[in-house]
């Protein structure tokens, strides 16, 4: 409060000294009053709110005053006073502040703007200042040539910018074209507060499209060239944001051709903070396939590999999400495998001190399994599935973590060179449980690929007779209880389930057939299934819960599915509608085979 005080007790002196000069204006007497109450009050300050009551009215006095003197200094008292005490205020408290920032002087307006900027870090008071029509005063003050004046205008309106309900108002008030004019600063502090403010108008599509055509993207991408850290930063925070939409990552295609080449090399060498967010935008950027594979060809792997193996989890998950969309691309799988990447995801299975690291990189080796019919042995030398089981098998897993991993093995099953491992890892066992889960995705998932593995049960009859009655009662219990005509049951699991019966009926194993064929109810409730008619009542349930805006149910494994039930299955609706029809379908060749076996 020092210089806010000394400027009052410099006018109290002028007022009781009677050698005025003839060119210096004289105190009234409540500007006398005023400045005797402030000279007490400022001795005991820290007991004091300015904000009210008679110190606010003191104040005010000063604001409203002709003499430039006490304006300067109620502006300096303000502002001092709010570096401490930035408690919501009153529209009364704000009025005398908003009036100094109108001031012709130069200094008061700095005075008044930076009392707002320090107000403005309480969410109540920020709105309340652009309501009360803070924003022009402040943007005139960005267009000042006096760099103090920038900074304090600038930096309250980024505080001001992080609240949705202003966002609207400021771009709609014509700051962004001088926001991004002073982006371009010579002085590094205007530079940080207009970037600041320009990262705190990117987080909705709306506000980026307006940032977009302020022309503001330019001057961010320019801004990655300087040396100062604060700047790189906000300036990769607010292109990772602008890269989150279609129309931002295309405009930056299009005009932005050293982009990828630059956030890279921050990747390489930058402060953490700086590489996580220049990873961030390559992922974001890296959700177009043009972009996917650009990021691989300008050495974005080599980048990523050491991040992968860094012990500081903000850079594995950035590293991790980014890979994640550039496993999408087929034409990058070559690239990452031979990378040296492959070893470093499969370890990262197992890290268990983030789950965003374990969704990520198994949501990658996913991709990269499906992109073509190569040959995935080396995933398998990996360790992928020792990994996974290691996953699977402890008890603190959490859901989100465990239904990612097993919908990763719905479409590791798939591949011929990867199923066998599974069956040999003891896989069955790991998944049967599975079909008892509470969540549905992920008992559908497990069914799945326990069907899948039933497709080969011609040459796997020996394990499947080894699960028949274990673990947690084995397969027979997961499909006698899924073929009970329940009004409970899934639809689409209860199908999964007697496509494994037939599965297992055309293996050709007579010890599967004698499993099946003697269990007292999975036979006979198939044959119930396959009554024409018997599900109708059921059906009708099942068409009046979808209709009425529910879930119809859980959606199996596409990869999957579409073997099983055709190609129509990603109809999404007509699927749903048609379920019990195929349903149906499958119990009549059950029946009709076991028909045949018994002849």
């Amino acid at each position: 409060m020092g210089a806010a005080c000394s400027s009052i007790l410099t006018a109290s002196a002028c007022c009781q000294d009677n050698t005025h000069r003839e060119d210096e204006p004289l105190l009234g007497d409540k500007e006398r009053q005023a400045v005797n109450m402030l000279v007490e009050l400022f001795e005991r300050r820290t007991t004091v709110s300015f904000y009210e009551g008679e110190p606010l009215k003191a104040l005010s006095t000063l604001v409203y005053s002709d003499i430039y003197h006490l304006q300067l200094s109620a502006a300096t008292a303000f502002s001092e006073i709010s570096e401490i005490d930035t408690r919501p205020v009153s529209r009364e408290a704000l009025e005398p502040i908003l009036y100094l920032l109108q001031s012709p002087h130069i200094d008061v307006q700095h005075g008044a703007s930076a009392a707002l900027g320090n107000l403005a870090v309480n969410m109540e008071n920020k709105l309340l200042i652009v309501r009360m029509g803070g924003l022009e005063p402040l943007i005139r003050q960005m267009l000042s040539p006096n760099v103090d004046a920038q900074i304090n205008s600038v930096g309250c309106i980024t505080n001001l910018a992080t609240a949705e309900e202003n966002k609207m108002r400021i771009a709609k008030s014509g700051a962004l074209l001088p926001l991004t004019r002073l982006a371009r600063s010579r002085d590094v502090r205007v530079q940080r507060n207009a970037a600041g403010a320009l990262l705190n108008m990117t987080h909705s599509a709306e506000h980026r499209q307006q940032l977009i055509s302020a022309g503001s993207v330019p001057v961010l991408v320019e801004l990655l060239g300087t040396d100062d850290q604060e700047l790189q930063y906000y300036a990769t925070t607010a292109l990772s944001n602008i890269a989150v939409d279609e129309g931002g990552r295309q405009l930056l295609w299009e005009t932005q051709p050293t982009l990828v080449d630059a956030l890279i090399r921050f990747v390489d060498a930058s402060t953490i903070k700086v590489q996580c967010q220049a990873i961030l935008t390559l992922r974001n950027l890296a959700s177009d396939d043009q972009y996917q594979i650009q990021i691989v060809e300008h050495g974005g792997l080599d980048a990523l590999l050491p991040l992968l193996q860094s012990a500081y989890d903000p850079l594995v998950i950035s590293a991790a999400a980014c890979l994640r969309n550039l496993s999408i691309h087929p034409d990058n799988e070559e690239h990452i495998l031979s990378s040296g990447i492959l070893p470093c995801l499969v370890n990262l299975i197992t890290h268990t001190g983030s789950e965003e690291v374990q969704c990520h990189v198994i949501s990658a080796l996913r991709n990269l399994v499906a992109n073509n019919d190569a040959d995935k042995t080396p995933f398998a030398k990996a360790g992928l599935f020792e990994h996974i089981r290691e996953v699977i098998s402890d008890p603190h897993t959490s859901d989100v973590v465990m239904g990612e991993m097993v919908a990763a093995l719905s479409v590791f099953v798939l591949d011929d060179s990867l199923w066998p491992y599974m069956v040999d890892d003891g896989y069955l066992e790991l998944l049967i449980p599975l079909t008892h889960s509470e969540s549905v995705d992920l008992q559908c998932n497990a069914c799945a690929i326990i069907s899948s593995m039933a497709s080969k049960a011609g040459e796997i009859s020996d394990r499947l007779v080894q699960v028949w009655d274990k673990p947690d009662g084995g397969l027979q219990s997961y499909l006698a209880a899924f073929v009970k005509i329940d009004e409970g049951m899934d639809p689409t699991l209860r199908s999964l389930a007697i496509w494994t019966v037939l599965m297992l009926l055309e293996s050709g194993s007579p010890e599967l057939v004698n499993l099946v064929t003697w269990h007292p109810s999975i036979v006979k409730n198939i044959k119930k299934i396959a009554e024409m008619g018997a599900l109708d009542e059921e059906r009708a349930r099942h068409s009046a819960y979808a209709s009425a805006g529910s879930a119809a149910g859980p959606r199996v494994s596409r990869a999957f599915e579409g073997e099983m039930f055709g190609d129509d299955a990603d109809n999404g609706d007509e699927a749903d509608d048609d379920i019990y029809n195929r349903m149906e379908s499958l119990a009549q060749d059950v029946v009709a085979l076991v028909h045949s076996l018994e002849h």
